[in-house]
This record gives structure tokens, sequence and C-alpha cells, in this order.
């Protein structure tokens, strides 16, 4: 379909109340609030995470099973779209200008957020606010520079791990598949750069990769159409699981962390992108399906079709610079994750066991936000990072254990934040390099624009050089 046939496609004429029930965010947030008040009824039923009811078990089945379809899709997402953001450089001018300008701007907006975090620590003071019955445990992951350094270098070609395990009533053992996400990192951009310097011989597999990546993203659309009965499931679950008396007991530390976020979200985001002539409103509007999907998924590289697909088509970014900086950011741009949280998350560490902090460990807070950021890699959680910082640190590491209980509760807002950067800095480079389509940037938006079943073949391109009328984005 050409764009002047998408342009003049008929007029939409569904009623308000019609377009209302149909919009996938009101849909979300019915959702939620179906899910919290499930959950509050599963309480006054008695259910709790030790003791499960049938209610309390559907919602949990429904929400686990709604994330493990997300995280089905990741090995094979992450590797075809890495691969092609790679090999699409080759498409695009000054690419390694481009490249650097990305980099740079992750690194600069990772910054300010870090310290936003370390001054919310200190002022709000969350470790010595700490409730009453708290108990320490050892983190399920332990994240190191040793650690992370080995983890990089790949077992295999997907990084594929297999662990066993005696069963608990037969003694028998059984054995799971998992995969190492920063291995497949690894060996995507290899294979990547390795199809760039191969020249036109590498073609054929480059054709191939693209269209598989349009396969895999078809496949999650659909996965991201029942988003709504999997966010039902989620929420109920997560009030009946962690309830209010264990956000109570870590209530400060959980207000300084959806404080700063907030602050990054709501103000640091904003001035940036006034700063370099856009509208704010028009970002917001942009970017809040993505952000929508992304604080009930709780996975950046799960939100990533949508990310991708809202900063080409509502922010006017051209796909061949979307194609590379939005999955790339899906694994390393995480400002909630990588900077806010394990800058607030040591702090509260160290005040409740007593330790004071001096200068260079805060300094050492900043380096591993802005370095290590990548441990995270696009997942749900930030544990990995958070154990990381606290080993640079010296700060005693069952702390973590302390957080565990409300981790999704913060998640939820930490991806927000992530998948919101994430479109953010494409948006702000291709406008500091003159790329930008402003006039789609500035279109008009009645709906969300993932509400198209149409293939990404035919979306409009956001392209600057064009001299096509942008399509006003729906």
């Amino acid at each position: 379909m050409s764009t002047t046939a998408r342009a003049q496609k008929a007029p939409d004429t569904r009623g308000p109340v019609r377009k209302l029930l149909t919009s996938f965010g009101f849909q979300i947030l019915a959702a939620l609030v179906l899910g919290v008040a499930a959950g509050l009824i599963g309480r006054q039923l008695g259910a709790t995470a030790e003791n499960p009811n049938g209610l309390s078990a559907t919602l949990d089945t429904i929400g686990s099973s709604y994330v493990t379809l997300l995280r089905a899709a990741v090995v094979p997402l992450i590797f075809t779209a890495i691969v092609a953001s790679i090999s699409n450089l080759r498409r695009v001018q000054n690419a390694a200008r481009l490249a650097g300008q990305t980099i740079l701007w992750f690194a600069i907006t990772a910054f300010i957020a870090v310290i936003i975090g370390i001054g919310l620590g200190l002022v709000i003071q969350p470790g010595n606010r700490a409730g009453e019955g708290l108990e320490t445990g050892d983190p399920y992951t332990v994240g190191t520079w040793w650690n992370f350094l080995l983890g990089l270098i790949p077992q295999n070609f997907l990084g594929l791990t297999v662990s066993t395990s005696p069963g608990a009533v037969d003694g028998t053992f059984s054995s799971s598949v998992g995969f190492n996400i920063l291995q497949v990192i690894v060996v995507a951009a290899v294979v990547g750069i390795a199809a760039l310097k191969a020249g036109k011989k590498a073609e054929p597999f480059l054709v191939f990769t693209e269209s598989l990546l349009k396969v895999i993203q078809r496949v999650l659309w659909w996965i991201i159409r029942i988003a709504p009965i999997g966010t039902f499931g989620l929420i109920g679950s997560a009030v009946i699981k962690y309830g209010w008396e264990k956000l109570a007991a870590l209530g400060w530390f959980a207000a300084a962390i959806y404080i700063g976020l907030a602050l990054v979200l709501f103000v640091v985001y904003p001035i940036l992108v006034r700063t370099h002539g856009l509208s704010i409103k028009q970002y917001f509007s942009g970017v809040w399906p993505a952000v929508q999907l992304a604080f009930v998924s709780r996975s950046s590289i799960g939100t990533l079709p949508l990310t991708e697909r809202v900063t080409e088509r509502n922010l006017g970014v051209p796909r061949s610079y979307a194609s590379f900086a939005v999955p790339l950011g899906a694994t390393t741009k995480m400002d909630g994750c990588a900077a806010i949280y394990p800058a607030i998350a040591a702090i509260f560490v160290a005040q409740f066991f007593g330790i004071e902090l001096n200068f260079v460990q805060y300094l050492l807070i900043v380096i591993v936000s802005v370095v290590g950021s990548a441990a995270t890699a696009g997942t749900t959680g930030a544990v990995v990072m958070l154990t990381l910082t606290l080993s640079t640190l010296g700060l005693p590491l069952e702390g973590v254990g302390l957080l565990l209980a409300i981790d999704p509760i913060l998640d939820m807002g930490r991806t927000a934040v992530n998948v919101a950067g994430q479109a953010l800095i494409p948006t702000i480079v291709a406008k500091r390099e003159g790329i930008l389509n402003e006039d789609l940037y500035n279109a008009p938006r009645e709906g969300l624009p993932f509400a198209d079943d149409s293939g990404d073949d035919d979306a409009p391109e956001a392209d600057a050089s064009s001299d096509k009328e942008p399509v006003a984005a729906r």
C-alpha cells in the first residue's frame, strides 16, 4: 500500500464510546483497575503468597503465562534486531557519527539520572527510615565485574544454558534450558559486524535476517494485543503476593525510587525535549503507548517492537536510524534500572547496615551506573545491576534480600522510564543531526499508532530527505 493510499484511507466512523472501548490505552488502564480490584478481593478471601486460593492461582497463571510468551520471543528478537540494526547502518549517512551521538546521549541521561538517585538517597535516607521486621537474604543472582566480563564470552552460538536440579519428591533430576542474554547480544553484534565487513556476499543473509525480524515482530504484535489480559493477571497477582504490608515496611525506599523516576520522566526528559525545540505534549502522546506496555510487561525487550514503531511513526525518527538506536537502547539504555534504582538502593543498604559512604564510593556509583547498564540487558528485574554496584562498593550483598519483596512493584516504574528514554534519545539525536521528520512529530494523533494492523513494510517512512508528504500518526 502506498503512502498516498494510506493518506486517503476512509475516515474512522466509530462513535466516541466505541473508540474508547477499543483503545489499547483504555484497555490497559481498565485492566490495571480490574487487576487491583481482583487482588484486593483475593486478599479479602484470605489469599497470600504462602496460602494461595483459586482466585490467586488463576491470576498468577494468567500473568506468568503472558510473561512466558514475551520471554519466548526474547532470544530470536534480540539476535535478529541487533544484526539488522547494525546492518542498517550501511544505509545511513554519517553512521559512525550517529552511533557516537547515540551512545553519548545514553551516557549523559544516565549520568543525570544517577545524580538524581544519589541526591534522593541522601535527602530521604530510606535506609534509616526502614520499617521494623525486615529480614536480609541472599540475592538470587550475584553480579561482579569479573562475572560480568566472563559472562560476555559466548559458551555457544545462542548463549544457551542448561541446569539440572533434583525433584522435590522422588529425587529424580529434571533439566531446564535458559539463555545468557549478554552472550546473545555479543554473538549478534559480532555477526552483524562480520556481515557488514563481508559486503555484497552477505546481502542474502542480511535480507533473510530482516525478513525473519519482521516475522518475529508480527508474532510479538499478537502477544502485545493480549497485553490487557496479561496486565489483569500480573497486577492482581502482585497485589495478593506483596500486599501493602511489605510495601509499608519499605515505604520510604519505594517513595524515593518513584520520586526519582518521576523526576526523570516528567522533568528531565521534558527539559531535553524543549531545549531541542520540540513539543513536550507531542513527545508524551507519541511515546505513551510504549510506556504503558513497558509498565505492565516489565521488559524493555518485550516492548521493543512497539518502542521502535512509535519512535518511527509518532516521533518522526528515520527508520534506518531508529532500527539501530532503539534495539541498542533496549539492551543498554536503562535510566530506571541501571541509574536511579542502584544509586538509591546502594545508599539504602549502606544506611541500613550503618556504613558511611565516602566520596570515592559515590563516584563509583556514578561510574557503575553509566558504564555497567548493559548488565541489565533489557530483561525484567535489576538485581544483577544492584549486586554489581554493591560488590563494587564493598557493601553487603545480603542487603539485596531486603529489597526483593517489592522489586516487581518498583520494576514497573523503572521499565517505563527505561522505554521512555529509549525513544527519547533517537529523537534528540535525529533532531540535532537534521534528519527528524518534524511534520510527522507534530502531526495530530487521534489514537494509538499500533492499532493499525497493516504491515511494517508500508508504514510511512520518517525520512527527512524524502519529498513525500508525511502522514499524520493515528
